[in-house]
């Protein structure tokens, strides 16, 4: 018998949206593992993609600290 796997994540509706409230601007971004300074370009449920001086970032929302507009 042969099963599929299955995605379980947790999503964190609130910094979910305030990510969206805040997509087009610049911000600071503190991880687990340093910031990201950048302008958000997408806001999905698992991640955010942040462009910074011409590079694409996909930070996972699991991993974010704090975000700050800047």
């Amino acid at each position: 018998m042969e099963t599929t796997p299955q995605l379980v994540t947790n999503v964190d509706p609130y910094v979910y949206q305030t990510l969206l409230s805040i997509r087009g601007s610049r911000v600071v971004i503190e991880t687990v593992r340093g910031n990201v300074q950048g302008v958000i370009q997408n806001v999905m449920p698992d991640h955010v993609v942040v462009e910074s001086h011409g590079s694409t970032f996909y930070v996972r929302i699991a991993q974010i600290v704090w975000v700050m507009p800047s």
